[in-house]
């Protein structure tokens, strides 16, 4: 039996141009139409590029800034190494990759697998802390390609994964390798751990999203591994929209203390992309040195080994047809589709 494992993933346009950056936009936006309310196809299509046009300026300076985003190629490399990490463990498989705002697209994706004939497809998204607009989106954006593709295939759905043991010391041993070489005391006075995370509207939490949640134990869980005491979260907000989102803001907390120094984890994030290199490494960079502290920004172990050995762990009970309840998988509380299995639900009384 061949397995088809596609990573889901956002995605970021592979050029800074405008031919790429605002149809990239405009797919994010519309997906996020409901945030102003319900209202007719035509009129939402037409506020996101109206969006997406006022945005779009900016991120082209921003990516150009960068020199281009790392995102695909990095997300290309993790398919590579979770196949390789399967193949060794004696399954037959095939690697894909499916971005929602981007290129490759998730019915891109699923159209390869279907012509490569796997007989069953994995899902699993490549966001650290599950959300509505990431992981849920991109679980119901398989099933619709899958649905438009006229393909009758078992289809299997990973969806939160954060409390994997492995994530969490990789994640630890990260800021502790970086700490040390930057001779960095993660818990002295003078200095301020701050992880930073991906913002949401507050929209999402009001309809049940436990990304919040997830964000405040997985902090909590990896400040005691690193044995920090004391550290604040903040969350880095797009506020395209005049709509309330999470708080405290990541810039806010970072300006605001009396540290001399400021280290940031940025905890949404698996690759390295806008959000890191730009938002953190060049804009709150000038923030926090305007204020007369410095920063230091852990990177991202986009390419830890031990990151592709845990997706397959993730896979295995699929590729295997085991119960994945064996595997501490259970049925997932967010995703909309029935059957998407996680490491965050609750056992069932």
């Amino acid at each position: 039996m061949t397995t088809g494992v596609i990573l889901l993933n956002f995605g970021e346009p592979s050029e800074p141009t405008r031919e790429e950056v605002v149809p990239y936009l405009e797919r994010i936006f519309y997906n996020n139409r409901f945030l102003e309310g319900d209202m007719p196809e035509e009129q939402a299509r037409e506020r996101s590029r109206e969006l997406a046009e006022k945005r779009a300026p900016s991120l082209i300076e921003e990516y150009e800034d960068i020199g281009g985003s790392p995102l695909n190629p990095q997300a290309k490399a993790q398919v590579d190494a979770v196949v390789d990490v399967l193949t060794e463990r004696g399954f037959d498989v095939t690697g894909y990759l499916g971005t929602q705002f981007s290129e490759p697209t998730i019915a891109d994706a699923v159209e390869a697998a279907k012509a490569d004939g796997v007989d069953r497809l994995v899902g699993l998204p490549i966001y650290p802390l599950c959300g509505p607009s990431t992981t849920v989106d991109a679980l119901g954006d398989l099933n619709d390609a899958v649905e438009a593709a006229d393909w009758d295939v078992p289809v299997d759905r990973v969806s939160g994964w954060h409390r994997h043991p492995t994530y969490t010391r990789l994640r630890a041993d990260n800021m502790r390798e970086y700490a040390d070489r930057e001779g960095l005391d993660l818990g002295s006075e003078d200095t301020m751990v701050l992880f930073s995370a991906h913002g949401t509207p507050t929209h999402y939490l009001d309809e049940g999203s436990r990304y919040d949640v997830y964000v405040e134990e997985f902090t909590t869980a990896l400040a005691h591994l690193v044995g920090v005491d004391e550290y604040t979260v903040g969350y880095q907000n797009h506020e395209n929209r005049d709509i309330p989102w999470t708080e405290p803001e990541t810039e806010d907390v970072a300006v605001e203390n009396d540290a001399e120094r400021v280290v940031v984890e940025p905890v949404s994030f698996m690759h390295e992309q806008s959000e890191t290199l730009s938002e953190l490494d060049i804009e709150l960079r000038e923030e926090v040195e305007e204020a007369g502290k410095e920063l230091f920004r852990v990177p991202v172990p986009h390419d830890d080994p031990r990151f592709a050995d845990l997706l397959a762990d993730l896979v295995e009970p699929f590729a295997a047809d085991v119960d994945p309840e064996y595997y501490q998988l259970r049925e997932c509380q967010c995703a909309a589709e029935e059957g998407a299995m996680c490491l965050n639900a609750p056992r069932a009384e």
